[in-house]
């Protein structure tokens, strides 16, 4: 492959996802909404579900909530079915990522959530499906097609699901008047300044990691 191609085809990767992020948030809605007023009204924590690159974008999801003000774990759905529900409670909300909505290691947690009787938020590429059906709440995660040349490995799809993610977490941060000082506390392994720009009446973070 020549150098031109090659730059070619990463542009065109980027410019891929891109366009699954402008089509996830022309989408993005009411239910959108619900979903931020369901987690800033639990009383518990948010839990976050997935397996195989949906699972890798639910650690990142967990954490950045976590991170900004609203507690936050990640669950495995194959652990879960062997011993690790006991970690969902009543008055957590549950949000479930597959791109299919099918994937039968996040179905099979269905039943134990309503069981449970902890709300459920579903990431998914596909509506209808049983996922988005179940769901309290649907999010639409769908992107026009992949970045991988064959339309096949998870990329413009799990950049879209990531992005709702970061969405959810940043309103929530929003709503919950996190602050500077917030931040700190939770980050107590960061060096940081905060400077307050008044002309543009932002804060902005230097951090330096020890």
């Amino acid at each position: 492959m020549s150098r031109e191609a090659i730059i070619a085809r990463g542009r065109r990767v980027i410019l891929a996802e891109r366009e699954a992020l402008e089509h996830a948030g022309q989408r993005l809605g009411e239910g959108f909404a619900c979903a931020v007023e369901l987690i800033a009204g639990s009383r518990g924590r948010v839990i976050v579900a997935g397996v195989g690159k949906s699972g890798l974008i639910a650690r990142k999801i967990a954490a950045t909530l976590t991170s900004t003000g609203t507690p936050a774990l990640f669950l495995h759905p194959a652990d879960a079915v062997h011993g690790d529900l006991g970690v969902i409670q009543p008055d957590d909300v549950v949000v479930a990522l597959s791109s299919s909505g099918e994937t039968a290691e996040v179905l099979r947690l269905l039943e134990a959530v309503r069981r449970i009787g902890a709300p459920l938020i579903a990431l998914t590429g596909r509506h209808p499906s049983t996922l988005a059906t179940a769901a309290d709440v649907a999010l639409d995660c769908s992107v026009p097609e992949e970045a991988c040349p064959l339309n096949l490995a998870p990329t413009a799809s799990t950049t879209a699901a990531l992005a709702m993610g970061d969405a959810l977490a940043m309103t929530l941060h929003a709503a919950k008047g996190f602050q500077p000082d917030d931040f700190a506390q939770l980050h107590p392994g960061d060096r940081k300044s905060t400077r307050l720009n008044s002309s543009h009446g932002y804060i902005s973070y230097a951090v330096f990691c020890l």
